[in-house]
């Protein structure tokens, strides 16, 4: 797939530019994709989050700690983020069957890469509500 510059090829970077590739690697460009669109729901975060805060845990801790979570979401997420290896699923051979979770590296790394989303959100908080408001008046009208 072809990527189109925004800007000359005589004008310099600003900070926030990064170069793009003219041509973009179709594996990539799907498993960007893929990811934002697991990483973007709700659950997904809230676990990175989570096990980022508690570290390693169990499945009920992790219930608990997410709160709103029904056992079925929880399951399939954390079987998803397993198969990105995002996380990592230990079984101990003990009666009760006892399963903890804890993140890798690859899911520490991308935990770290959309903390920017919460950074970028505090600093614009008040200026996205004054939108909505100013939208929400003039829908009104």
């Amino acid at each position: 797939m072809q990527r189109l510059h925004t800007r000359s090829a005589e004008a310099p970077l600003e900070k926030t530019e990064r170069m793009i590739p003219d041509v973009v690697d179709p594996r990539v460009e799907a498993l960007v994709h893929e990811l934002i669109g697991r990483v973007a729901d709700k659950w997904t975060m809230l676990i990175l989050e989570t096990l980022e805060e508690k570290g390693e845990l169990r499945f009920t801790q992790l219930s608990r700690n997410i709160g709103t979570i029904s056992q079925k979401m929880l399951t399939q997420t954390l079987r998803q983020m397993e198969r990105d290896g995002l996380i990592k699923r230990t079984v101990h051979a003990v009666v009760p069957p006892k399963v903890e979770y804890r993140l890798t590296d690859l899911g520490k790394s991308l935990g770290a890469a959309f903390c920017g989303v919460w950074i970028w959100a505090e600093a614009n908080l008040a200026e996205v509500h004054e939108a909505r408001n100013a939208f929400e008046q003039a829908t009104k009208a």
